[in-house]
């Protein structure tokens, strides 16, 4: 299952930026249950790239990050503040736990 977390959008007219195209990038919390464990929380991240007229879409899930659902948020919220995209997912979830 995965719920919502945040979205924000880098680029545009009003940003000043060195990208191309815009971008709009969104956060998931996910949550892995399973019959009698602790579920474990886990981060999808979804990049929309807006290219000319066209929509291009990707994604990366890494599950188990967390025990905790505050632990999880915590994370998240460092990825979004620092603009992370799914190919630095990984690199990034390396530092910050």
């Amino acid at each position: 299952m995965k719920t919502f977390f945040d979205s924000i959008f880098i680029g545009g007219s009003n940003e000043f930026r060195d990208l191309d195209y815009p971008i709009k990038l969104e956060y998931y919390k996910t949550i892995k249950t399973e019959e009698n464990v602790k579920a474990k929380y886990g981060i999808e991240i979804v990049v929309t790239e807006f290219i000319n007229g066209k929509v291009n879409i990707e994604s990366k899930t890494i599950d188990d990050i967390a025990e905790t659902s505050e632990e999880i948020d915590k994370i998240i919220k460092i990825l979004k503040d620092n603009e992370v995209t799914p190919i630095g997912i990984e690199d990034a979830i390396v530092e910050i736990t």
